[in-house]
């Protein structure tokens, strides 16, 4: 290998650091994809997981700004070069893959490709994934492709760690789904045996005071004390277990991951367009953290349930020592001054109540028509 082309054994093995350091699937893909650009010194690289219905789960690509990815418009469906290296699962170096008689074409917005070097990822005999990428920085004839044999060895040696670092993040994530689904119900089955007892004592002692307040009032005031001592009692067993309940990806993974992580599981299940951005947050105190990924999670539900909103936005950004969560939709908004009618049925009463449990403040901006942004503004701890 040759050093001055960025492709020397330290080169690589940097490459396949950075892919064991991340356990998120999305974060695999982005490290996968931008090694490879910069590996093979290309101008555009991109991964592709397919679904189960002829589009991709999820399509990844480096060397393109955001602004672009945006005009470009739907995730690309699996025809074409695509479809050859996902279903013939053999690599493809294409001196310009304009010419290539299976390409069908592309947006108006899609950035000029023309050599081409691709590739399946491969976890046995499944294919999982296919990587390309695209326009090699370097002088070449024309009508000539850019990627050499070596390249091609290069990425292939690329793909098969890929395909080890993809599947492991996706255990990692399944993994952790099974473990938060086992803990959730052991709380709910603790929460009911509890709870239901206090409740059932509470009901028995009401009927003995009712029972008892024409015949025997300071028997039946005794009775209503023992009533309020079990209904605080209760109160605290549900204020435990919703402590209790605190997500454990908030403790493992921090508020920025676990945020993004809810967000593009949303984005995938949604037909509206939910990003995320999160720059400069620092690590603050457990009850501001799950506050703030709280009210996220009710701005999103009412924005993406109830809103008819095709796209949302949440920016978590630094604050001085705190930080700022900002929900915004294109929805059909509404009247602020209806707030009082509308604020139970939108969670904006639990939603404030949860911004002054941690001294946060919370701020409503909508008008009908004009969408709705929801923001969240904590101290730091």
């Amino acid at each position: 290998m040759n050093q001055g082309r960025g492709s020397g054994l330290a080169a690589v093995s940097s490459a396949l650091l950075a892919m064991s350091r991340h356990l998120e699937v999305r974060d695999v893909l982005k490290t996968i994809v931008a090694s490879a650009r910069e590996l093979l010194d290309a101008q555009y690289a991109a991964l592709g997981v397919p679904d189960d219905h002829g589009g991709f789960a999820q399509f990844v690509v480096d060397g393109v700004s955001d602004e672009q990815w945006k005009a470009i418009g739907p995730l690309p469906r699996q025809h074409g070069i695509l479809a050859a290296m996902l279903h013939e699962a053999r690599p493809e170096r294409l001196a310009d893959v304009r010419k290539d008689p299976r390409f069908e074409g592309w947006p108006s917005a899609h950035p000029e490709m023309s050599d081409f070097l691709g590739l399946p990822i491969r976890d046995g005999d499944e294919i999982i994934g296919a990587l390309f990428l695209a326009n090699k920085n370097c002088s070449k004839p024309e009508g000539t492709c850019g990627f050499d044999r070596q390249d091609e060895e290069l990425l292939a040696l690329l793909a098969q760690h890929a395909a080890i670092a993809l599947t492991n993040a996706r255990l990692y994530e399944r993994s952790r789904e099974l473990t938060i689904a086992e803990e959730r119900s052991r709380l709910a089955h603790e929460l009911h045996d509890a709870v239901s007892q206090k409740l059932f004592s509470l009901r028995l002692t009401a009927q003995a005071a009712a029972a008892l307040v024409d015949r025997d009032p300071s028997r039946a005031k005794g009775e209503l004390q023992q009533v309020a001592v079990l209904a605080a009692e209760a109160a605290d067993e549900l204020r435990a277990a919703v402590v209790e309940l605190r997500p454990a990806a908030l403790d493992e993974d921090g508020l920025v991951a676990t945020l993004r992580t809810h967000v593009q599981v949303l984005d995938r299940a949604h037909g509206a367009r939910v990003s995320f951005d999160g720059r400069g947050v620092r690590a603050l105190p457990a009850a501001q953290e799950e506050a703030l990924l709280r009210v996220a999670q009710e701005a999103l539900h009412n924005a993406l349930r109830h809103s008819g909103a095709d796209a949302v936005d949440v920016a978590l950004h630094r604050s001085g020592t705190g930080a700022v969560l900002r929900v915004m939709d294109n929805g059909r908004g509404f009247d602020p001054r209806t707030v009082r009618r509308a604020g139970r049925h939108l969670g904006l009463v639990s939603m404030r109540d949860r911004a002054d449990g941690v001294g946060g403040t919370l701020t409503v901006e909508s008008a009908p028509g004009k969408g709705t942004t929801i923001e969240m503004e904590v101290p730091g701890g």
